[in-house]
Formats: C-alpha cells, sequence, structure tokens
C-alpha cells in the first residue's frame, strides 16, 4: 500500500520585528501592572490624608504637646497613662455608648421597616423614597436647632406634650439620660431615612421568585419578611452596622450644637452628654491646648470603634447562623 506524503514546504516560523517584541512586551506590561496602576490614586490619597495624619497623631500622643509652646518633649506613654485613670475620659466613653446604643438600634430597626414598606407596589413611590432622604440633606446646624427648641424645658414641645398626659416637665439638658435621649432622636431623625434607602437597594436585588414561592406555600408577608428578606439582607446589614458604629461613636457636631452657652463643649452643667470627641477637642484645643492628650484621647477612640465595631459583626453572624439553623 502506497504512501502519500505532502509535498508542501514547511512553513517557516513568522519573523518578529523589533516593533511586534516591542508591542507584545508592552501588552504583557499591561496585563500585568495596570491594574495595579489604576488603583494607585487611591492608595496614594488614602496615604497622604489618612495613614500618615493617624501616624503623626500617635507620634505627637507621645509628647507633652502644647499647642503654644515652642518645646515638645517626648514622654512615651504617660498620655495613656493618665488618660486611663481619668474619671472624665470614661465618662464621655459611658455618654459616648448610651447614646450610640440609644440611636443606632432603633434607627436600623425603623430603615429595615421603613424599606420593607417602601419595597412594596405604592402610588408615587418614587416621591415617597425621595422625602425620606429630606433629613439627611438638612443642614446639622438647623436640625439641631430645631431639637433644641423642642426638647426646651420651659416652652419645649415635647414637655407640652408631656403636659398633657400628666407627666412632669424634664430638663433635657440637665437630666443625663434625658439628654441621651433628645440626642438620639435628633440623630434617628436625620440618618433613618439614609439606612432606609441602603436596605431598600439591598431588598430590590432579591429574586421575586422567592416571594412568589413563599406565597404559594401559604407564607404571609411577616413570615417572607424574616424568613426571605432579613437572611439575604445580611451583608447590607452588616454595612450599615459598620458604617452607623464608626459614626456614632464619633458623634459630635449633634450634642455640641445641643448644649447652648459658653462652655457648650461640655455637654451641659455636668458633663451629661459630652462625647468622646467633643473631651478631645475641649482637651487638644481651647481652653487646655493639650494637643498630645487629645491625639491619644483620639488612638483610644478609634481602639474604642474598631472593638465595637467587631463585636457588632460577631454578634450580628452568630445571630445569623442561629436563624438559619432554625430555619434548616
Amino acid at each position: 500500500m502506497a504512501v502519500q506524503l505532502d509535498a508542501r514546504p514547511p512553513v517557516a516560523p513568522a519573523h518578529r520585528t523589533p516593533r511586534t517584541a516591542r508591542a507584545a512586551r508592552l501588552s504583557r506590561f499591561d496585563t500585568r501592572y495596570s491594574p495595579y496602576l489604576y488603583i494607585a490614586p487611591f492608595f496614594l490619597l488614602f496615604g497622604v490624608f489618612g495613614i500618615y495624619p493617624l501616624m503623626y497623631t500617635f507620634w505627637v500622643s507621645l509628647h507633652d504637646w502644647d499647642l503654644l509652646g515652642a518645646e515638645h518633649p517626648f514622654i512615651g506613654l504617660d498620655n495613656y497613662t493618665q488618660l486611663l485613670a481619668d474619671p472624665d475620659f470614661w465618662h464621655a466613653v459611658v455618654n459616648t455608648l448610651g447614646i450610640f446604643v440609644i440611636s443606632t438600634v432603633p434607627q436600623l430597626l425603623l430603615a429595615l421597616w421603613l424599606a420593607n414598606l417602601l419595597n412594596r407596589r405604592l402610588r408615587a413611590r418614587t416621591t415617597w423614597r425621595m422625602a425620606v432622604l429630606i433629613p439627611n440633606v438638612t443642614s446639622t446646624a438647623a436640625v439641631a436647632i430645631v431639637f433644641a427648641v423642642l426638647f426646651g424645658r420651659d416652652f419645649g414641645m415635647i414637655n407640652w406634650l408631656l403636659d398633657l398626659v400628666g407627666v412632669d416637665a424634664i430638663d433635657w439638658k440637665a437630666n443625663r439620660f434625658a439628654a441621651w435621649t433628645a440626642i438620639s432622636a435628633m440623630v434617628d431623625w436625620r440618618w433613618t431615612g439614609y439606612n432606609a434607602l441602603i436596605f431598600l437597594a439591598a431588598m430590590q436585588a432579591i429574586p421575586r421568585d422567592l416571594y412568589e414561592s413563599a406565597s404559594i406555600d401559604g407564607a404571609g408577608r411577616s413570615r417572607q419578611f424574616w424568613s426571605i428578606t432579613v437572611p439575604l439582607l445580611k451583608p447590607t446589614i452588616v454595612f450599615a452596622v459598620i458604617i452607623s458604629t464608626i459614626g456614632g461613636l464619633q458623634l459630635f457636631t449633634e450634642p455640641r450644637l445641643f448644649n447652648s452657652g459658653t462652655n457648650a463643649i461640655r455637654g451641659g452643667p455636668l458633663r451629661e452628654s459630652q462625647t468622646v470627641t467633643m473631651y478631645m477637642f475641649e482637651n487638644a484645643f481651647a481652653p487646655h491646648y493639650n494637643f498630645g492628650y487629645g491625639s491619644a484621647i483620639a488612638w483610644l477612640l478609634f481602639a474604642l470603634i474598631a472593638v465595637v465595631a467587631a463585636g457588632n459583626v460577631l454578634l450580628l453572624r452568630r445571630l445569623g447562623g442561629g436563624v438559619r439553623k432554625k430555619d434548616d
């Protein structure tokens, strides 16, 4: 049996010109390094305006840094030692955590409920969704002035309403828990709609088939909400909790403007509503000008935020795991 051989001459490999080789190198360089170049501006700006000030603040906290003085002697951890024994600092920590709990928990629950309502088929629902964001775009100073009038001791509307049901007038600024409640109401009014829109955006990404299947199986709206909506919103809820934790523990403007007077930075006559950021400002600037001590407060506030945020995330994960196990 004869075997026919291919008589075609072999094809010579294409000759790579210098231009082709250079283009290939540029293509490999673009594929490997261009992603880093694209994200480099963010890290550059974060390093200049984030990491450097953070490290510089820690360096300042190791010194006796008087803003009005020329010399700044190194004192090591003395500012931290003094701060941990400072009763006014721990008083501010309790105030901060108290306002944070009273404001954040109802705020997120109301936002979740409001988002669930806005996710339904409503008339003019776009208008309603835009309306919930109006408190967030309102000036913080204007909000604080209005709420300070509402919670006034003598002529405030809240005390007037309480008087109608037989409750004595409350001095909202001089009573510690009352001051927490008034400031928390201000924070909730301003930020509930913002969180509701975040939850609403996440709800709209949930497939409608899940609700239709649950409805066919006889599940009502309440059952669908707790068995479908809330478990699938877990990543968004964790995000909202972390953001609310950062904002709540850094609270400054609302309690500062709520307390009027010559020394409002103290948060009332007996520091009823002074937060950690207010105490930091009081020490770092007027009237003490102790920038090193104020920097130490800033770093302990950073540690407090990290601990509370991590605790909230772990708690939510544990609760989420318990819900799934119960459903299974």
